[in-house]
């Protein structure tokens, strides 16, 4: 198999898709890797160390699209890049497909098989490659947070941590997964009050034993997360339906009821946001204002710390990722079933039922797609 690296071009994405040590082991299996010149630069990769790992340096993005059998990446293509799409290419990344229907148009007209991180689940329910940028993300959150809080910022002027005298900051997190259970531990760390919000008694449970009872715990629902917002300082919006839309926790009645200068951050923007206010944002422009509300939306938060996150991300995909250079699509489906999750669209047909329900489309199960395309 021939895997190419092509260099992200989404707004400040500066994570790259494969770090040198598994091209390494690519190539003792007997692959092919193409790296795009200068796509490892942002997070301190040089074109040498891939050189010198046994990788082929492309000298454009064409030559790692029309050459390799499987493009591995960090994010979903952009526009720019539809046009390498072509029939039988795996293409594994980041998809979050839900709220992009026009990327899921050109995957499907050009029978792209996509593979997407975020929906390969294992057995115990587990979304191994998720996890990864989830934690980075939640701690992120609070970071971002406790900065735009910052006067100068445009927000309220809190120190999250507080002083001897000075009550710390109003921390509230929705959503107790791995995003919010970082957020916590970050908020925690820095001394602000927290409290997280979730549907999970049985998660609430586990997370009041995970921080012995520092973070105030609360059952999800409207009313509640209207109250607490009345008093937040800084909102993370933490919640996930692997490859469905974010539902929309927070109406706008609610931003408005806030503190002006609070700050919400949604790290459920990737899949279109929590916040009835959301919209997705970039590194670039970070912020906007909603009802006084500062809003921080950037869609792919982890870009900022590319070293820590390039690496942590390799770290998950790399099984998955010689599973499919190894055996090929449907045979790595067929030996690892996490993998079948992981598959958005096959041969023209949208195989995941929580993209298919998020945008109208019909669902096809992957499995029997496959086997009609087997016996054509």
């Amino acid at each position: 198999m021939i895997v190419g690296v092509p260099k992200e071009i989404k707004d400040h994405e500066s994570r790259v898709g494969l770090v040198p040590s598994v091209v390494a082991a690519l190539r003792e299996a007997g692959h092919e890797v193409l790296v795009e010149t200068h796509a490892g630069d942002e997070s301190s990769l040089s074109d040498r160390e891939y050189r010198e790992a046994g990788a082929h340096i492309a000298s454009g993005p064409a030559e790692v699209w029309q050459k390799a059998g499987l493009v591995i990446k960090v994010k979903e293509p952009q526009p720019a890049e539809y046009g390498f799409f072509r029939p039988g290419l795996i293409l594994f990344t980041y998809l979050h497909l839900a709220p992009l229907p026009e990327l899921t148009d050109r995957l499907l007209a050009a029978k792209v098989s996509g593979v997407a991180y975020e929906t390969i689940r294992e057995t115990d329910g587990s979304l191994p490659l998720l996890t990864p940028m989830s934690e980075v993300a939640g701690r992120m959150s609070v970071q971002v947070g406790a900065q735009y809080l910052e006067r100068p910022n445009g927000g309220r002027g809190i120190l999250l941590g507080g002083v001897p005298g000075v009550a710390p900051a109003n921390v509230v997190i929705l959503g107790g997964g791995i995003v919010g259970t970082n957020a916590a531990k970050m908020a925690l760390g820095l001394g602000a009050h927290v409290t997280i919000v979730d549907r999970s008694l049985n998660r609430l449970r586990e997370l009041d034993d995970i921080f012995n009872g520092q973070a105030v715990t609360l059952a999800s629902n409207a009313w509640t997360i209207g109250e607490n917002l009345k008093t937040a300082d800084l909102v993370v919006g933490a919640v996930l339906i692997p490859g469905a839309s974010a539902p929309k926790l927070v109406r706008r009645e609610m931003i408005a009821a806030m503190k002006p200068g609070a700050v919400v951050v949604d790290v459920a923007i990737d899949q279109g946001g929590c916040f009835e206010t959301s919209h997705a944002t970039t590194h670039t422009e970070p912020i906007y204002f909603v009802d006084g509300v500062l809003h921080y939306c950037v869609s792919n938060m982890p870009a900022a710390v590319p070293h820590t996150s390039t690496f942590a991300l390799t770290n998950a995909t790399f099984p998955y990722l010689l599973e499919l250079a190894d055996h090929g699509l449907e045979a790595a489906c067929e030996r690892h079933a996490a993998l079948r999750q992981g598959v958005n669209t096959y041969n023209g047909y949208v195989t995941h039922k929580g993209v298919a329900d998020s945008q109208g489309r019909n669902w096809s199960a992957f499995d029997a797609v496959r086997e009609e395309h087997a016996v054509r």
